[in-house]
C-alpha cells in the first residue's frame, strides 16, 4: 500500500519529505510532482527499482529514462558536456526541459540507451522536488507517469494512489502539476559541430534554446 504524503507546494513539510527519501533509499518507487507533470522516480543505482520502474510503465530498455538533477554541477557528473552545450543548458535550466546527452561512465549501463549510450537529464523547477533531491543526496531516475496504453500523464495525486497503490512505495501530493510533458531536445549533435534537435515540443519554450 502506497504511503500518501500531502505537502505544501512552496513550503513542504521536511519530516514528510524525509520519509519519502527514506523509501527511495530502500528501493521504493515514488510518484513525485515536477514542473511539467507527475513522474515516477527511484534510486539510480538500484537495479531492482529500475526494473520495477520500467515494469510499471511497460517500457523496455530503449525508452529513455531521465535523471532528475538539482543543478548543472550535478548534471555534469553524468553527461559529457562541452562549452556550447553548457551555454544552452544554462539558459534553459531549471525548467521543463529534458536534454539528451552522451552518458559518462558514472551512469550505470542498464540505465543509458543501449545503442546510443545516451541519457535524458533535466533540472526541474519545482520546490518540493528540489528539496526531495537535496534530502536524497543524488539525482533520481525518473519517467513521466503515463499509464500503460494511455497518452496523457496523470495529474491528480489521489488518482495516482488509487491506480498504483500496490506498485508504489509512496505518492507525494503537492497539488496539480502543469499536466504537460517536457520539451525534449537532443544535444548530442552539438558535440560534433551540429545543432540541437527538437524531439518533442512540450511545456518548455523554444526561445531559450534558440530553436
Amino acid at each position: 500500500m502506497a504511503q500518501y504524503f500531502e505537502v505544501h507546494p512552496e513550503n513542504p513539510q521536511q519530516r514528510l519529505l524525509k520519509q519519502a527519501a527514506a523509501l527511495l533509499a530502500k528501493g521504493g518507487i515514488v510518484a513525485v510532482p515536477t514542473d511539467s507533470s507527475y513522474a515516477l522516480a527511484c534510486h539510480l543505482d538500484d537495479k531492482a527499482a529500475v526494473d520495477a520502474l520500467r515494469r510499471i510503465r511497460r517500457v523496455d530498455d530503449r525508452h529513455h529514462l531521465t535523471l532528475l538533477c538539482r543543478d548543472l554541477a550535478e548534471l555534469s557528473s553524468y553527461a559529457r558536456v562541452d562549452n556550447r552545450q553548457y551555454r544552452l543548458l544554462k539558459a534553459a535550466t531549471p525548467g521543463p526541459y529534458t536534454f539528451i546527452l552522451e552518458a559518462t561512465k558514472e551512469v550505470p549501463r542498464r540505465v543509458s540507451h543501449p545503442q546510443r549510450k545516451t541519457i535524458g537529464l533535466r533540472v526541474p523547477a519545482h520546490r518540493v522536488l528540489d528539496e526531495l533531491l537535496a534530502l536524497h543526496g543524488e539525482p533520481l531516475l525518473a519517467t513521466t507517469l503515463i499509464p500503460p496504453g494511455e497518452t496523457d500523464p496523470l495529474n491528480d495525486a489521489a488518482e495516482i494512489r488509487e491506480r498504483f497503490e500496490h506498485e508504489l512505495a509512496a505518492v507525494i501530493d503537492a497539488g496539480a502539476c502543469a499536466s504537460e510533458p517536457t520539451t525534449v531536445v537532443d544535444l548530442v549533435p552539438m558535440g560534433t559541430g551540429g545543432e540541437p534537435e527538437l524531439i518533442r515540443q512540450g511545456r518548455g519554450e523554444l526561445g531559450p534554446l534558440g530553436l
